[in-house]
C-alpha cells in the first residue's frame, strides 16, 4: 500500500472514528439520523413497488412516516414509539392486507428500543405489544412466526439492557474504588506525617530539655556575677521551658484519643541489629552490612532512617513472598543511607492500608533527602533512601 493510500485511509478511519463518537455523546441526533434514513428507505419502497402493493399511497404513506419518524424518540419514550409503531403496523395489515416487507425494519427497531431502553414493567408491556401487534400482522394460524421474530428482537434487547447496567456498576465501582484509593493515600499521609511530629518532638523535646538544664545551671553557678549573662540564661531558660509547653500543647492535639505517652527507647539505627534479628526469627534470611565508621546521628534523621529501614523491611515480610534480603546502612560525613533489597517475586510497593512508599518519601523528603524505589531487573525490589546530615528539617 502506498503512503497516499495510508494516508486516505487514516483519515477515513478518524473522520469515522469522530462520527461514532459524535453520534455516542448525542444519542439522540443519532436516534434523529436513523428515523430519517428509515423514513427514506420505507417511502421508497411504497412508492415504487405498486405492482404488488393493492392500496392507495394515501394509507401506505402516513402509515411509513407513523412507522419511522417516532423513531427518533426511541430512546425518550420507548413505550410510546412502539405502541404508534405497532399500531400503524397492524391498521395497515386490517386495512389493506399486503403490506411493505421493509416496514418490518422499523417495526423490529421500535421492540428492540422498548426491551432496551425501558424500565421492567415498560419493557414487557411493549414486549407484548409488538406480540400481538405480530400475531394480528400474519394471523393467529402463524402465531410461531412473529413469536420467534419478534421475540428475537426482544430478547437481544434485555440482553443489552443487562450488558449496558453490568457496564455502568462495574465503572461505578471502579470510579468509588478510586475515591477510596485516593482517601486511603491522603490519611495514610496524614497519619505518617502525625507520627513524624509526635517523634520529632521526642528528639527535639530531648534536646531542648537538656539547653534548659544547662542554661539554669550555669545560670545558678554565676551567683550575682555578670548580671548580663544571668539575664541571657535566664531568657534562654524561660523561652526553653515556654517551647517545652507548647510542643507539649501540639502533641497533645495530634495524639489520637486514648493514646498515651510514649515510654519506649527512641528509635535508631543503633537498634538495627535487633530489627535484622527480629526478621529472622521470623524466617526471613537476612544479611546487614555497615559501611563506614557508625556515629552519632542528629535526631530527627535518626528516627526517619530507622523508620524507612523498618517500614522497608515490613514490606518484604508482607509482600515479596520467599526472598532474601540484603541490607546496607552506610555512615558517611554528609549522609546517611539506608538499602533494603530482596530476591523475592511479590510486590513490596506497600500500596496497601500502611504507609508504604509514601510514607517513607515523606520522611526522607522531611530532612531534603531522596528515596528510589522500583523493581530490580533480575527480580526483586529494592528500596534505598538518603538522607543529609546537614540540612535542617523542613
Amino acid at each position: 500500500m502506498s503512503i497516499v493510500a495510508r494516508w486516505v485511509t487514516f483519515l477515513v478511519m478518524t473522520r469515522a472514528q469522530a462520527v461514532v463518537r459524535s453520534f455516542r455523546d448525542h444519542p439522540f441526533a443519532s436516534d434523529a439520523a436513523l428515523a430519517f434514513g428509515l423514513t427514506a428507505l420505507v417511502l421508497s419502497d411504497v412508492l415504487t413497488s405498486g405492482a404488488y402493493l393493492s392500496g392507495s399511497n394515501w394509507v401506505y404513506v402516513p402509515v411509513a412516516l407513523l412507522m419511522t419518524v417516532p423513531l427518533g424518540w426511541r430512546r425518550r419514550d420507548p413505550l410510546v414509539v412502539v405502541v404508534l409503531v405497532m399500531g400503524a403496523f397492524v391498521a395497515q395489515s386490517l386495512i389493506l392486507g399486503p403490506t411493505p416487507d421493509v416496514e418490518l425494519i422499523p417495526a423490529l427497531i421500535a421492540v428492540y428500543s422498548v426491551a432496551a431502553h425501558g424500565e421492567r414493567w415498560i419493557a414487557f408491556a411493549g414486549g407484548a405489544v409488538g406480540l400481538v401487534g405480530g400475531v394480528i400482522w400474519l394471523g393467529i394460524g402463524d402465531f410461531l412466526l412473529p413469536v420467534v421474530i419478534f421475540g428475537g428482537a426482544w430478547l437481544a434487547g434485555r440482553l443489552v439492557q443487562k450488558r449496558q447496567l453490568f457496564a455502568q456498576a462495574f465503572a461505578e465501582r471502579a470510579r468509588v474504588l478510586e475515591r477510596e484509593r485516593d482517601a486511603n493515600a491522603r490519611l495514610a499521609a496524614a497519619e505518617e506525617r502525625v507520627r513524624i511530629a509526635r517523634e520529632l518532638h521526642d528528639a527535639v523535646g530531648h534536646s531542648v530539655s537538656v539547653m534548659v538544664v544547662q542554661a539554669g545551671a550555669e545560670r545558678l553557678a554565676l551567683g550575682e556575677e555578670r548580671p548580663a549573662t544571668r539575664d541571657a540564661l535566664l531568657a534562654i531558660e524561660r523561652t526553653g521551658r515556654e517551647a517545652l509547653a507548647e510542643m507539649s500543647r501540639l502533641l497533645g492535639i495530634l495524639r489520637k484519643e486514648g493514646e498515651g505517652l510514649a515510654l519506649a527507647p527512641r528509635p535508631s539505627l543503633d537498634q538495627v541489629d535487633a530489627l535484622v534479628e527480629t526478621l529472622r526469627d521470623a524466617g526471613v534470611p537476612v544479611e546487614l552490612e555497615i559501611e563506614g565508621a557508625r556515629t552519632a546521628l542528629p535526631p530527627g534523621v535518626d528516627v526517619s532512617a530507622y523508620r524507612i529501614l523498618q517500614e522497608a523491611l515490613t514490606n518484604v515480610v508482607k509482600h515479596a513472598g520467599p526472598a532474601r534480603v540484603h541490607i546496607v546502612v552506610g555512615y558517611g560525613a554528609a549522609a546517611v543511607e539506608v538499602e533494603v533489597t530482596d530476591d523475592g517475586e511479590g510486590s513490596v510497593e506497600g500500596d496497601g492500608p500502611g504507609y508504604g512508599l509514601a510514607g517513607m518519601r515523606e520522611r526522607a523528603e522531611l530532612h531534603g533527602g531522596t528515596l528510589e524505589a522500583g523493581r530490580r531487573n533480575g527480580g526483586g525490589f529494592t528500596v534505598k533512601a538518603r538522607l543529609p546530615l546537614n540540612t535542617v528539617a523542613r
